[in-house]
């Protein structure tokens, strides 16, 4: 029966997921619109420095493993800088990639249907 159901879970979430996510407009897309129109400046640089400080926090982390020329702990290094590191980088590369693809969705030709391209 566990099984069964696990199953039937399974095939749900796959209909959901591959159902139509066109439902009724409710301009919700018109606001978006104005949104990325009043600040798409904003959202590039706030993008482009997620990125960027993403790979800082990498490059950073490797810096000190070769500037410092000595054998390391592993198991020590990564409980005391690994994580913490690992969380960062990957929140800061989840904002940049979320306001992608808004960048994306909004812009010129997006799937929101918005007039102009208001990333430049």
């Amino acid at each position: 029966m566990k099984k069964l159901m696990k199953r039937l879970n399974f095939a749900i979430i796959g209909m959901m997921a591959s159902g139509s996510a066109f439902a009724a407009t409710t301009g919700a897309d018109q606001a978006l619109c104005m949104l990325a129109k009043e600040f798409g400046n904003i959202f590039s640089i706030i993008r482009t420095l997620a990125f960027v400080g993403a790979g800082i926090s990498i490059a950073g982390w490797a810096w000190g493993y070769i500037s410092g020329g000595k054998a390391i702990d592993p198991t020590k290094e990564v409980k005391e800088k690994g994580i913490p590191m690992l969380i960062g980088f990957i929140l800061l590369f989840g904002i940049g990639t979320v306001l992608q693809i808004f960048m994306s969705m909004t812009g010129e030709n997006g799937s929101l249907g918005c007039v102009a391209d208001f990333f430049k």
